[in-house]
This record gives structure tokens, sequence and C-alpha cells, in this order.
């Protein structure tokens, strides 16, 4: 391809290099996937979002070395194999520094620990960025083509990683990455033509041997280590502890644990005569959140006695065994079992991990009674809220299982993830789906002070009123174990026979109600006393003035939605003398409040972007504009910061909101995130090979108004085609997202072309500001997403790009 002249004058890239370039991105790109699941399972949610900053960072840094030392980036291949080796350190400082995130708040080592396994995560993108980069600045004709072979490597490093999580598990998709990037820099190499062409290509090949060895055996001694808080560790420590299962997939991790120790009964009655509990097994999902594995038949007696005792035991007083029964995500099958132990003649079960299926239907088959393979059981591999989109069955009961373990409303670990399973438009799926007397069973766990059960009221209650019901309280029945919320939500209103079986119901069981239509106070808190029934007023009050209630309590309770699902962050700004007050005093850091990390990060990474962009600035080392016509120096220079910033910004604000709409579109999250990188990186390829023939400022414009149109497409988009295979969603979102691809290949590429014409030893400091500013978007945008949804992330993108717009535009004419 013969570039217009604005691309460069000198020498054009060989087919080889253009190819280690694409093999190294695909390696990085697979690498910082591999690492984000490393971190959410041995750390937690919010490391592990910040894979895609630290990677950023890297890349910023590489352009600030490059600025300062040109030669870092002449040899392509030495950072290549350094890529490949720091791949490699920073899985060993991940796996061997004693960085406890819990202790932040007292133990000043851990900030230290922080650093160095931060650091760590950062530097294989560093060398990475020292290749590209470095291409980049060269004095090549078409470094738009070295830009298009990043992104379009970058976006087969996002669909390789899936297979390679499911094949060899995160460790070995980590070692794989890195002999990736390894075999890259014998291909960068083959550009050097130096002497030892064979010693150093055999080296490189024994390396590539030895990594995937590596990949296939896994020796124990490598495995992954998790936090202490982590509850696979926590059953680890149990004396009789057996780890008899782990398997990965590109969904989750999958553990199973067994002890005499492990009993797990939600919501349990006080009242349930049980002398001898079950054996059970406890499961885990990226080594948390423990459900059940129990090993009894359902035509057991103690399996019976179970299921009389237990929350969901309500639905057997409400409907008849024949009804047809839905359960969601029920992990190790604890609900399944109740409701075949309480007669349930028809159950239906969406469960979106089929390493999960596979290992209650493989290894667990015996220890559960096949439980799986009952013929009353009908088991569907498939997201909770994609399966009740697709199918045309109507169900008589729908139970949301309780799924997740108990958190302190403290617990700022779990605030920043989002889950679709509780937002305002799941709620109104599954009633959709119920036949006209169909019930919703939800159980959730309880707080102090009351958040889950608040909000997941206010959530069901929006749902309701979303459907046309001017009375929702006239729809939901509560009622309370000690450590459990349970809520009957009725397509209808709730009729006397069946309310009287709710009063009748909890009565026996030793359960408090909370909520029925015609309640009366002195029918709460009888069994489990509180010193005030303040779950009961807390009901009566929200059901009385939703708005009002929100908006005044202490918490952040608002109905968690499609564009905002984080049903599990409840942070608002008037707590934060209370945790400034309770900083190092709690068990958790930052006084609980997983978005205080979040401002505590953006502080970090502001200081380390402004560090990488105006450190060569300071230093001097920055050569002055030759053909900057009659702008002067500082001016263009200004122009150029606010252009190529704005680029940064503006990319993750866009990548960021739709890696995370798309979770609830394609169902996985792993598989999300890979095919919005893939689309969005691939089209951004081609948009960049096809630059020299855009007009800069028309592309501007055209991406404004795209990225501003896209959440109103999404929401429509989405209710079309939620419920389509897999196969058809994932196939619709690359294409839909060809368009806005498409358009963000160009502003970087013809931007970079008109500085390389006007100034090109400004092209390092351009891709040093381009990586820095994306470090900060990355965090705002989670941000932003948290307190105002993933529409308001997407505006701002197009805002950013807008000003991109107005700064290009005194720097050329374009004609």
């Amino acid at each position: 391809m013969q570039a217009d002249d604005s691309f460069g004058r000198a020498v054009s890239l060989s087919p080889v290099t253009l190819g280690g370039v694409a093999l190294l991105s695909a390696a990085m790109l697979a690498f910082e996937l591999t690492l984000t699941r490393l971190f959410a399972v041995a750390q937690f949610y919010h490391f592990a979002f910040m894979v895609i900053s630290l990677a950023l960072l890297g890349s910023g840094a590489s352009g600030s070395l490059l600025s300062v030392w040109p030669r870092l980036g002449r040899n392509p291949a030495r950072p290549a194999a350094g890529f490949a080796l720091a791949a490699l350190l920073s899985y060993a400082i991940l796996n061997l520094i004693p960085f406890d995130s819990y202790a932040i708040a007292w133990d000043r080592r851990q900030s230290l620990y922080l650093v160095l396994t931060f650091g760590g995560a950062a530097l294989p993108f560093v060398f990475s960025g020292l290749v590209v980069g470095g291409l980049l600045a060269a004095d090549v004709r078409g470094l738009h083509r070295v830009y298009a072979a990043n992104l379009a490597g970058s976006a087969l490093g996002g669909v390789i990683v899936l297979p390679l999580l499911d094949l060899v598990g995160g460790e070995g998709a980590l070692f794989l990455s890195a002999a990736l990037g390894l075999a890259s820099a014998g291909l960068l190499m083959i550009r050097s033509r130096r002497g030892g062409m064979v010693i150093r290509s055999g080296g490189i090949a024994a390396g590539v041997v030895a990594l995937v060895a590596l990949a296939v055996v896994r020796p124990d001694r490598i495995a992954l280590r998790l936090s202490p808080y982590k509850g696979l560790s926590q059953l680890l420590l149990t004396p009789d502890a057996r780890h008899t299962v782990s398997e990965w997939s590109a969904v989750a991790r999958v553990d199973v644990v067994e002890s005499d120790s492990i009993h797990i009964f939600p919501g349990l009655s006080q009242n349930a005569l049980i002398m001898r509990p079950p054996r059970q097994a406890a499961l885990t999902l990226d080594g948390d959140n423990p459900t059940p594995i129990t090993a009894l038949s359902p035509d057991d007696e103690l399996a019976r006695t179970l299921a009389e005792n237990v929350p969901q035991a309500v639905i057997a007083e409400l409907r008849p065994p024949s009804a047809t029964r839905l359960i969601l995500e029920p992990g190790g099958g604890w609900d399944v079992l109740i409701a075949l132990a309480g007669g349930a003649q028809s159950v239906t079960v969406a469960e979106r991990n089929r390493p999960v299926i596979r290992i209650l239907r493989g290894a667990y088959r015996d220890f559960t009674a096949g439980l799986y393979d009952d013929p009353r059981v009908a088991v569907v591999a498939a997201d909770g809220r994609v399966y009740v989109r697709r199918t045309p069955q109507t169900f008589d009961v729908i139970t949301v299982a309780l799924s997740d373990s108990f958190h302190p409303v403290t617990s700022g670990a779990y605030s920043l993830g989002e889950d679709y399973r509780y937002t305002v438009e799941a709620v109104g799926d599954y009633l959709d789906r119920l036949s006209p007397e169909g019930l919703l069973v939800m159980t959730r766990w309880l707080q102090t002070p009351p958040t889950e059960s608040l909000r997941t009221l206010a959530t069901i209650e929006a749902a309701l009123r979303a459907r046309g019901v001017e009375r929702p309280e006239e729809h939901i029945a509560a009622f309370r174990s000690m450590r459990t919320m349970t809520f009957v939500v009725g397509v209808e209103p709730l009729r006397e026979e069946e309310r009287e079986a709710i009063r009748a119901f909890a009565d026996s069981r030793g359960y408090d109600l909370v909520w029925l239509p015609d309640i009366s106070p002195d029918e709460v808190n009888r069994h489990s006393r509180l010193p005030e029934p303040a779950y009961y007023n807390a009901f009566t009050a929200l059901l009385a003035d939703p708005a009002g209630f929100v908006r005044a309590y202490e918490f952040d309770i608002r109905p968690p939605t499609d564009d905002r699902p984080f049903f599990f962050h409840y942070f608002r700004w008037r707590q934060t003398p209370e945790i400034l007050a309770t900083l190092g005093h709690t068990w958790q850091p930052f006084g609980g409040s997983g978005y205080f990390v979040l401002v505590a990060l953006l502080l970090v990474v502001a200081f380390l972007a402004a560090l990488l962009i105006f450190g060569p600035l300071v230093i001097g080392r920055l050569p002055p504009p030759p053909a900057a016509g009659d702008s002067p120096v500082p001016l263009f220079r200004l122009r150029v910061l606010i252009y190529f910033s704005m680029l940064g910004l503006g990319f993750l604000f866009v990548e960021i909101p739709l890696a995370q709409r798309f979770i609830l579109f394609i169902g996985q999250p792993v598989t999300a995130l890979a095919v919005v990188l893939f689309a969005v990186l691939l089209f951004s390829g081609i948009g960049s090979l096809t630059a020299p023939r855009w007009r800069l400022r028309w592309a501007l414009a055209a991406l404004v108004g795209v990225a501003l149109a896209t959440p109103l497409l999404l929401r429509g988009v989405f209710a079309l085609a939620l419920g389509w295979p897999l196969a058809a969603r994932v196939a619709f979102s690359v294409l839909g997202l060809a368009p806005l691809g498409l358009l963000m290949g160009v502003p970087f590429a013809r931007g970079t072309a008109l500085i390389e014409r006007l100034a090109p030893g400004l092209i390092p400091w351009a891709w040093a500001i381009n990586g820095s500013a994306s470090v900060i978007s990355g965090v705002l945008a989670v941000m932003v997403a948290l307190s105002r949804g993933f529409p308001a992330v997407l505006w701002l993108g197009a805002g950013a790009y807008a000003l991109a717009w107005l700064a290009i535009g005194g720097l050329a004419e374009e004609g």
C-alpha cells in the first residue's frame, strides 16, 4: 500500500516486521485479559478492572522513555523479548509478594507491596509500548500501518485468550502469552539483520518451547496464590479440608472443597430439628461465594425436613407440586435439591457456568445422587437473563437463587462489580416470563444498617411500576430469618388466602414478617427480635414514598438499572467524614468504601500521568517543532497535548462502558470484554489503514455523533436481540461496533501523520500523552459509571472527541 506523503518519507516496513508487531500486540492483549482473570481470582474485582489502567500506564511510560531516550526503540526485538520476561516477572510478583489489600489502612508495608504488584503488572506493557512506539517514531513510510498492525494483532489476542483460558487455565494462558511475545522477538530480530542470528534464533525457539511446556504441565508450585480473605482460602484452612476440583474457564475458575466442617444452609429456620446435618462440599466461583453441594437424595427424609424449614419452602405453601419452576444460577444446586425434596415435579435450571454443570453431572454425580440428571430437572447452560428472554415458556415460579456469600455493607471489595441479575429491567424480565398468577421469589442477605434488602425492595417496586402497576405494595410479601430476607412478588396482587398462607408459614418456622399488603405493626419483630422493627419501618416508609426515602437514606439504595447495574455499590459522598474518621480502625481498607479506593487510585494515576506527560518537557528533551508554521512552539505543543490527551480519554470513555454494557448482551464477562476489544481494535486497525483517505475533522465529527447515539441504540438493540443464540449475538456485536471502531482508528493515525510531517521528534511524546491520558480515563470511567451510569461515560467520550476536533483545527488545513 502506497501511503500519502504526510505519512512518512523514507523506508517501507516489511511484512515480517508488521507481523512481529501484530504477534506482540496479540500477546500483549492476551496477557492483559489473562491478568484481569488472575487478579479477579487472586484478589477482588476492583483490582481486576485496574489492569486496563496498568496497561495504559505502561504504554504511556514507554512514550515518555522514548521521548527522552529514542535509542530504546531502535532494536524492537529486544523490548519484545523483554515483554516475555516481564510477563513472567509480573506473575512471580503477584504470587510471591504478600500484598494484603485489607491491611493497607494500618500496615505501611502494604503500600510498598501495592506499588511493587502494580508496577510489576505494568512492566510488560512498557516493553510492548517501546516496540510499537519506537516503530511509530521511526522515519518510515506508512506509520499508519504500524498502528493498524498493533490494533489488528490486539484484536486477535482478544479472541485467542478465550480458548486458552478453557484449555490451560489462567496460569497457562499467561505463559502462552509470554511465549507469543518471545516468538514476536524472533520475527522482529529478522529486521535487525545483525550477526549471531542462528544462536539467538535457537535461544528464542528453546524459550518458546519451554514456556509452552510450562503452560501445558502447570506444576503445583506455580499455582496462583489467593487472597487469605477469599472464601476458598478460608475453606482450605479447616483441618480436614480436601481440595477436590479446580477448573478454569473463560467465565470463572470453579473450585470444590470437601470438609466435615462445611455447613451451608441459608435462612434455615431456628425451629428445624436437624440432629445430624448432611455432608456438604462447597463450590466457589473465582475463589469466592461458596455455595453448597449437598450429599442427599431429594427422596431422603432429611432432605424433606430441610425443604420444609428454609425460606424457599414458602413456595410449596402457595403453589401445587405441578407448578413449573425456573431456578436461576443455583451454584452447587441447593435450591434445586430443596425444590425436588419439597415435591416439585418440573424444575428448569439456568446456569451460565458450564464447568459447574459438568462437575455436578460428573465428579459429583454420585455425591448428589444424580441431582442434575433427575428426570424432573432440565438444565440449560445459559445466563439467566438471556434464557428468560430467549425461552417462549412461561413458569409458575421463578427463583433467583442466593448464590453469593454474605458481605458486610462496608465491604468495598464487592461494590465495583456489575450484576445484571438484580436490575429493574431484570426483575421486569422475570415478571414477563411468569404465568398470569406466577410468583417471583428472591432471597438476599440482611445487612446492618439495612441496604441489600432495601435496594431489592426499591428495585421490585420500580419494576412493578414500570409494568403499569399503580399499587406495587399489594404485590409484595417479605419475611426474614436471622440472616436473610425473602421476597415473594406476584404478577397479580397477593390474594387473601396467599397472604394468610405466608403468615402461617412464617409463624410456624419462626420467621419474622416484614411486609404484607395488610400487615399490622403487632405482627412484626416476634421471633428474631430487634431493639426496634427497623426493617418493617423502612419498608413502610419506602413503599409510601419511594423517591423521597431513597433520596434521604444514608446509603445509596437507588434501584440499579442495566445502564447502572451496580447492586452492591452503596457509597454516598455524605459518608466521607465517617469513612475518614474510621480510616485504619476497621478491618476494611478506606473505611470499607470501594469508591474511596477509586478516589485514591485516581489521585495516584493523575500524578503518574502528569509525570509521564510533563517530565520530558521539564528536562528539556523534546525537540522544537521545525515546521509548525506560524504557531509559537508553546502553543503548538499545547495543541498536541490537548489533541492526544483527548484521544486517550475518549477511547477509554467509549471502550470501558461498552465492555461492561455488553456483559448483559453476551452473558459472560470475559467473553464480552474480548468481543468488544476484538471489534473495536479490529475496526480501529482498519480505520488506521484507511486513515490517509479520511478528512480528519469530518471523521472526528462523525465519531462524536456516533458516540452520542450509542447509548440509545444499545437499549433498543439489546431489548430486541438479547434472546438470540450466542453466536448470533457475538456476530451482531462485532458488526454493530464496526462503525464506531472504524472511526476511532482514524484520529490517532491521522494525528501522528500530521505530527510526523510538522515535528517528527514529538511522536514519542504524543504516544506518551495518549497512553497517560487513557490511564486517567480508565479510572474516571468506572467512577462516573458507578454514580451516573454507562450513558454518561459514553457522552464524556463524545465530549473528549469534540475537544480533540477543536484542538486539531489550528494545526493543519483540511483540503
